[in-house]
């Protein structure tokens, strides 16, 4: 695999963007099975109704871990420095997320060449449901 070299990158360029399958109900319980996570809201609809809610939504950390992927098919998991995210909206179940990252800044640190990358996730309505930044070596 052919990762981006520093001399490549230029700040506004983006990342290859990464488009899941629509929740559903299977990616909900298998990412609670693998996190550990059974908050009851993430995957019971009757628990979810009676706190208000449609139906069962995606856990947050799913969605971050969509942009790890989405990092991680850039460049080499041994790169990644800094990597934060912002909960700013519920993924339902239906959605179409798509996971997309911009360089903002290019500089160097602690004797490496880095860029700093602002990450984003948006529903097939273009809702934004996580924001968040990366640092890379490269």
């Amino acid at each position: 695999m052919s990762f981006p070299t520093y001399q490549q990158i230029q700040v506004g360029d983006t990342l290859p963007p990464l488009t899941l399958t629509p929740v559903d109900r299977t990616t909900l319980a298998l990412f609670a099975g693998a996190s550990n996570d059974h908050n009851a809201i993430l995957i019971d609809i009757d628990y979810a109704r009676r706190a208000g809610m449609p139906d069962v939504f995606a856990h947050g950390m799913l969605s971050m871990a969509w942009l790890g992927r989405l990092l991680t098919q850039w460049v080499d998991q041994r790169q990644l420095r800094e990597f934060g995210v912002r909960f700013v909206g519920i993924t339902h179940l239906g959605h179409r997320i798509t996971c997309t990252g911009r360089v903002v800044e290019k500089y160097e640190a602690n004797g490496e060449q880095r860029v700093k990358l602002e990450l984003r996730t948006a529903n097939q309505y273009g809702e934004t449901r996580i924001l968040g930044d990366a640092v890379v070596a490269l």
